[in-house]
């Protein structure tokens, strides 16, 4: 159980990086449209 726990973790955290990225991205995008600045 624990070498499955510690195969997956990795996995886990790559889809929520992966998530963050893309509405990062895709804000960034959106606020370059609009003229505005993101930060």
């Amino acid at each position: 159980m624990l070498t499955l726990y510690i195969l997956i973790w990795p996995l886990i955290s790559a889809v929520v990086l992966a998530l963050i990225v893309t509405t990062f991205v895709r804000e960034l995008r959106q606020a370059k449209k609009e003229g505005k600045k993101v930060v």
